[in-house]
């Protein structure tokens, strides 16, 4: 069986591609070559750019068929409308991958299946991400177009370190703020559930559907079955560390106001208590069940991140927003106190 990988060298792609050869997939990988040191032994590279050179990818591909293409770096239905003019008729079956974060905000009930409606009008992001799945299910149902459609939800792995509040530069600057015992931005109250999914566990459940004639025209998601509190995630991340975290809650909506990035990525995603129902993946693979604890997914980032100084990239712009909302809040709560002893 033959599978083709866009993009194939990311965080939940390359869990993706490891699993898939060792259930003996033929797994090729369709991408720029800019990142071989995630390309995984013994699958074959195309290097093209499908978002750049339509017309190369199609010279590419002219006299090949998969069993199974799966788009993991599409954002935006125009994106859709390539794969489906460059793989009409040459796949079996066409995946895609959306994100839970479609799911309705604010929900309506906290626990969430594959038929909660998909409605979020804070984070742009996700709102591409249902335009995506629309046009693929008119696909569907129109010209038979053989889309599956599946929903991670914080899938990361072990060079990822998931929190909830970082700076463009990535994690280490929450890291590092934690060592040097500095206060750490937690939004709300830190009392909000959230799941966190290793990529390998993830891939168990993925692969699974590669290929299967049952996830033609379906939608899935799949997460681990943990749920913690924010609070909890950091303890994680302070116990692997050895350190104990100073956490300061900050309200979501002072946060998202004082910088926009926050409205998508906490109002319109993490500040939501989230528990996800994985019954529908469970019919298709019934023993499936997730393996890395988030307490062991924290210790295996850390270890990374230690280990690689590379990874190790300074934030100071991040680091100066910390610091500057603490002082914010601390003078708000000292006023309100002078305000009320006069």
């Amino acid at each position: 069986m033959k599978a083709l990988f866009i993009g194939g060298t990311g965080t939940i792609s390359q869990g993706v591609a490891v699993r898939a050869r060792e259930a003996g997939w033929d797994v090729w990988l369709l991408n720029r070559g800019n990142r071989q040191d995630r390309v995984v032994s013994g699958v074959t590279s195309l290097k093209g750019d499908i978002n750049a050179d339509e017309a190369g990818v199609a010279a590419l591909i002219k006299d090949m068929h998969f069993d199974v293409v799966v788009d993991f770096i599409a954002f935006v239905p125009e994106q859709l409308e390539r794969d489906v003019r460059l793989f009409t008729g040459k796949t079996g079956q066409f995946i895609f991958i959306s994100s839970a974060s479609a799911y309705q905000k604010p929900l309506n009930h906290y626990r969430i299946t594959e038929s909660t409606p998909l409605v979020n009008p804070l984070w742009e992001y996700s709102r591409n991400k249902i335009a995506c799945e629309e046009f693929l299910m008119d696909q569907y149902r129109t010209k038979g177009f053989p889309v599956t459609i599946v929903r991670p939800s914080h899938t990361y792995d072990d060079r990822y370190l998931p929190v909830a509040i970082h700076g463009k530069k990535g994690s280490w600057q929450v890291v590092d703020r934690i060592l040097k015992d500095k206060p750490v931005l937690v939004h709300g109250d830190g009392t909000s559930l959230w799941t966190l999914t290793h990529s390998s566990d993830f891939a168990k459940a993925f692969v699974a559907l590669l290929g299967n004639p049952l996830a033609l025209g379906e939608t899935f998601h799949i997460t681990s079955d943990e749920s913690l509190s924010w609070n909890q995630i950091y303890d994680s991340l302070g116990s692997a560390l050895g350190k104990t975290v100073h956490k300061y809650h900050v309200a979501t909506d002072f946060l998202a106001a004082c910088d926009p990035e926050y409205s998508g990525t906490l109002l319109g995603d993490k500040a939501h208590t989230v528990v996800f129902d994985n019954t529908k993946i469970k019919r298709i693979l019934p023993d499936f069940t997730t393996s890395v604890s988030f307490a062991e997914g924290a210790r295996r980032c850390v270890r990374y991140l230690l280990d690689n100084e590379q990874s190790q990239i300074p934030d100071p712009d991040f680091d100066a927003f910390c610091e500057r909302i603490i002082q914010v809040q601390e003078a708000a709560r000292s006023a309100y106190f002078a305000s009320i002893t006069r």
